[in-house]
C-alpha cells in the first residue's frame, strides 16, 4: 500500500506523487486536516472555506477515478501511524512543500517517524523551487527547465483503498471567527480552469496595463493566486498553457496581437518571480519571523502605534485609497499586487509599525496566501531586506494614478458617495461632505519624511553593506547583461520585480 498524502497539491492533474504512487501499486489517498494548523495566527475562514471547495471537487474526481479521498483529522505523525498499523504501508508519497513555520516543523517530525518506521517517503516537487539549493547561480534556468518538462497525466484508474472519513471540523470548532470575505473566490479544479481559460483568450489582453489599477484589475489579472497557493492547478500547467497561447497568438486579429503578446510576456515573468520569492523562503526561513537584515531589528517597536494599526486594520485611516483597497480586500480576499504594497508601505513607513503584526492581518485576510511570497515582499515594502530599494508609496498620489476618477473609493467607503471627484482623493478639505468618516490620523507628507530620515542613513554603514552582499549572494535574482540591463533600466516600464500574479 502506498500512502498519497495530498497537502496544498488539491488536484489529479500535473500531481507527480499521484501518479508515481500508483505506478507501484494500491494507493490510499489521503488528506490530514490539523487542527493545530489551522489555530496559527496566519490562517483564517475564508482559507478554510475555500479548502473545503477545493476538498469537495478533489473527492469528487478521485472518486471518479476508482479510489475516493480518504479524510483524517488529527496530528499528522499520529494519523500516519495508525495507519502503519492498520496496513502494510510500502511507501509515503507528497510533493514537496515550502509553507509556513509550523509545517516545516511538522514535516521534521513526519521526517523523523518515516525513518524510524522504516517507511522511504518521496517528496517529488511540483514548483520551481528547489530544496537544498547551494546558491542562486542558474536557478532561473533550472525553472524554465521544470517548467518545460511534460506534465504528469490523469491516472486512468487507481487501485486502492477508502478507508472511513472522520467528520471535518466546522470552522467555529476551530476557533476561525466569520471574517466577512462575502464575496470569496470559490475554491476547486473546475474554477481554476475556468480562470484560466477566461484568462487566456478573453480577459487578459489589457493585463499589462490594466493590473495596477483596482479599477481594472480584479477584472484583467488572473486571480489563479489563491488556486496555485492551494495547488487545485500546477504551475507547470499554467506556464505551458501560457507558452501555448503565446504561440497561438499569431493567429489573432492584428490589432489585438502585440497587446496579447505583451500581456502573456508579462504574465509569465510573473510565474518565474512566483517560484523565485518562494525559493528565499526555502532557503531561509526564518524571514517568516525575523528581519532579513539584522540592521533593522531594533527600528521600529512591535508594541507601538497600537491605534493606527486597529485604523489600518479596519480601513479608518482617513486616507481614502488605504481604506478602499483594506475594505475590499476584508470584502473580496484579493487585492490587486500594486495596491498590496502600497497597504504595506503605508502601515511600515507613515504608520511606523512593525511589519509582523501587518503582515498575520494581511495574511489572514489574502485567500491566496502564499507565505514564500508573502514575507518576503513584506519585508521588501517594509525596507527590511537590505537590498531592495526602499519604495514608501504616497497614498494621495497612488489614488490619482490608480483611481483618478475616485470610482474604487466611492465603491467601498460608502461614506464619501457624494464626495465631488476634485476632493475625493483628499476629502478632509471638504469636512461637511465626508460624513462620519475621518480625517487622516498622520500628517502624510512629515511621517513619510521622517520614515525616510530613520532608514536611510543606515544603509550608508559599512556593516550594512557587508551584510547586504551576503544577503544578495543568497537570495537576488542573478544579473543579465549589461546592454540587457541597460535597455531595462532605459524603458522604465511600470513593471517590477514585485509584481506577481496577483
Amino acid at each position: 500500500m502506498q500512502i498519497v498524502w495530498f497537502k496544498r497539491d488539491l488536484r489529479v492533474s500535473d500531481h507527480a506523487a499521484l501518479m508515481l504512487a500508483a505506478q507501484q501499486g494500491q494507493v490510499l489517498l489521503l488528506y490530514i486536516l490539523e487542527p493545530e494548523l489551522w489555530q496559527q495566527p496566519d490562517l483564517s475562514n475564508r482559507h478554510y472555506l475555500f479548502l473545503k471547495d477545493c476538498l469537495y471537487e478533489l473527492n469528487s474526481a478521485l472518486t471518479t477515478l476508482g479510489v475516493p479521498l480518504t479524510l483524517r483529522v488529527g496530528d499528522a505523525v499520529s494519523v500516519l501511524e495508525s495507519l502503519r498499523k492498520e496496513l502494510d504501508v510500502k511507501g509515503l508519497w507528497s510533493h514537496q512543500e515550502t509553507w509556513n513555520g509550523w509545517t516545516f516543523e511538522r514535516d521534521k517530525r513526519v521526517k523523523n517517524w518515516a525513518l524510524q518506521a522504516d517507511i522511504p517517503w518521496h517528496e517529488p516537487t511540483q514548483n520551481g523551487v528547489i530544496r537544498r539549493l547551494s546558491d542562486r547561480d542558474g536557478w532561473a534556468k533550472r525553472w524554465y527547465q521544470i517548467m518545460s518538462k511534460p506534465c504528469y497525466a490523469i491516472p486512468s484508474a487507481l487501485v486502492g483503498r477508502h478507508l472511513e472519513n472522520d467528520t471535518l471540523p466546522t470552522a467555529e470548532s476551530l476557533g476561525l471567527a466569520e471574517d466577512g470575505c462575502e464575496q470569496r473566490q470559490l475554491g476547486g479544479m473546475h474554477h481554476a480552469q475556468q480562470l484560466l481559460d477566461s484568462f487566456l483568450h478573453q480577459r487578459g489582453m489589457i493585463y499589462t496595463k490594466e493590473m495596477s489599477s483596482p479599477v481594472t484589475a480584479f477584472d484583467s489579472c488572473s486571480r489563479l493566486s489563491p488556486h496555485l497557493a492551494f495547488g487545485t492547478v500546477s504551475i507547470r500547467e499554467v506556464f505551458q498553457a501560457v507558452e501555448f497561447r503565446t504561440a497561438d497568438i499569431k493567429h489573432e486579429a492584428y490589432g489585438t496581437k502585440s497587446l496579447w503578446r505583451s500581456a502573456m510576456r508579462s504574465f509569465s515573468g510573473r510565474l518565474r518571480w512566483h517560484c523565485h520569492f518562494m525559493q528565499k523562503l526555502e532557503d531561509e526561513p526564518r524571514i517568516e519571523f525575523e528581519n532579513m537584515h539584522s540592521a533593522y531589528n531594533d527600528v521600529r517597536d512591535p508594541d507601538s502605534n497600537q491605534s493606527y494599526f486597529e485604523a489600518w486594520k479596519t480601513g479608518h485611516t482617513g486616507f481614502p485609497m488605504i481604506d478602499a483597497c483594506m475594505r475590499a480586500l476584508i470584502a473580496t480576499g484579493w487585492i490587486n499586487f500594486r495596491m498590496r504594497a502600497m497597504l504595506m508601505s503605508f502601515a511600515s513607513y507613515q504608520l511606523w509599525l512593525d511589519w509582523r503584526a501587518p503582515a498575520l492581518h494581511l495574511a489572514r485576510l489574502f485567500t491566496d496566501y502564499e507565505p514564500g511570497i508573502h514575507y518576503s515582499q513584506v519585508q521588501m515594502q517594509s525596507g527590511t531586506t537590505g537590498i531592495n530599494s526602499i519604495r514608501i508609496y504616497n497614498p494621495i498620489k497612488q489614488g490619482i494614478d490608480q483611481d483618478p476618477n475616485g470610482d474604487f473609493i466611492r465603491q467601498w467607503i460608502p461614506e464619501l458617495a457624494n464626495m465631488p471627484t476634485q476632493y475625493i482623493h483628499q476629502p478632509w478639505t471638504r469636512p461637511s461632505l465626508m460624513n462620519g468618516y475621518p480625517g487622516p490620523i498622520v500628517d502624510e507628507a512629515m511621517a513619510r519624511k521622517a520614515a525616510a530620515s530613520q532608514l536611510y542613513p543606515l544603509r550608508k554603514a559599512t556593516y550594512h553593506r557587508q551584510e547586504a552582499e551576503k544577503i544578495v549572494k543568497k537570495h537576488a535574482s542573478r544579473k543579465q547583461s549589461a546592454a540587457k540591463r541597460k535597455a531595462k533600466a532605459e524603458t522604465k516600464t511600470a513593471l517590477t520585480q514585485g509584481e506577481l500574479l496577483f
